[in-house]
């Protein structure tokens, strides 16, 4: 097929002041065969009128009213209309580069069926970028330009949302958008890893990132860490915990004590370790904390790792090296 369609997915509320900007950068793709599957949720500003009016214009935009409530319901109405051969997302505070929609289907034609083209993204604000989120920005285009994205799951969503196209089979064999779990684009990206779909590496910023006081990733309680910890030992135990190894959880500050909580809540055995002398011999949840030098001990460990300093990281890395230990099968980085 030399001129596929393209379902483009977005779920709305209360971004008048950003939709005109959002749509017109679709309206002027390079590419022109998509069509635009866009839905209210629930908007009390006059969101919905602005989209409304775009529908009067452009024929390709199909505006609905959400039937559910929240982003995964709008995102099951909008794919459930989709026609497209082809899917990818959209947010309604953000822009897409010129010749997104043309370069994406160009990396999945090359690159065929189960494979998810992605592009680099960047932020950008009135009030400017804080050091978090250019972090964030630098780490993950950093994995995009190899298309080395799995590598890393387990520390943050690595699928670049919404920048991302994929063929729409391979994205119903992932279960779509029928999964109610949140942070939504961070379970999908697991799904996306389960399936074995990969990532084709970009060297193209695609995507521009609105950041705002409001954005949802900001305020709404489904984007808070419990969820993505919640989620990370979710997917850690069905696709990667090797129930025929010792699993070990290194550190014990506030992500390690709530990997802890989840490992005991699921019955799974595993053995703590840190190398903080204040809580080293010390019980935290019935369970003692061990130097890390306790892995010498273990048989062919696994290690979830909680230590969110970057030094500290480091050399910790460095000490796996010294035990012959890999990544993504050995251990884990949980931040």
């Amino acid at each position: 097929m030399q001129n596929p369609l393209i379902s483009i997915l977005i779920p709305f509320k209360n971004t008048a002041v950003f939709l005109p900007e959002c749509l017109d950068s679709i309206i002027n793709q390079s590419y022109t065969n998509w069509e635009l599957l866009i839905v209210d949720d629930y908007s009390s500003d006059s969101s919905f009128e602005i989209v409304n009016a775009y529908t009067e214009k452009d024929k390709r935009i199909q505006l609905f009213k959400n039937n559910g409530k929240g982003i995964i319901n709008a995102l099951q109405l909008a794919f459930s209309k989709s026609s497209g051969n082809y899917v990818t997302r959209m947010d309604s505070d953000d822009i897409m580069h010129h010749n997104k929609l043309e370069l994406m289907l160009n990396d999945l034609h090359v690159n065929g069926r189960k494979t998810i083209a992605l592009g680099l993204v960047k932020y950008f604000s009135k009030n400017g970028i804080g050091d978090g989120y250019t972090k964030y920005e630098s780490w993950l285009n950093s994995l995009t330009k190899l298309g080395d994205n799995y590598s890393e799951i387990y520390k943050e969503c690595v699928i670049p949302s919404p920048c991302w196209m994929i063929h729409k089979d391979d994205l119903v064999q992932c279960g779509a958008f029928n999964s109610n779990i949140y942070p939504e684009d961070y379970d999908l990206a697991f799904r996306f890893y389960k399936h074995n779909i990969q990532p084709i590496a970009n060297q193209n910023v695609l995507h521009y990132w609105r950041d705002y006081s409001t954005r949802a990733s900001r305020t709404d309680e489904h984007y808070t860490e419990n969820y993505f910890i919640d989620l990370k030992v979710k997917y850690f135990l069905e696709l990667d915990y090797n129930q025929s190894r010792p699993l070990t959880v290194w550190g014990a500050g506030s992500k390690g004590k709530q990997v802890a909580k989840l490992l005991k809540q699921h019955n799974i055995p595993f053995i703590w370790v840190c190398d903080n002398p204040k809580k080293i011999g010390k019980h935290i949840y019935d369970i003692e904390l061990y130097s890390f030098n306790h892995l010498k001990q273990l048989n062919h460990p696994q290690v979830i790792v909680t230590v969110a300093n970057n030094e500290a990281q480091q050399e910790i890395i460095m000490y796996f090296k010294t035990q012959d230990m890999q990544a993504m099968t050995d251990y884990f980085f949980f931040c």
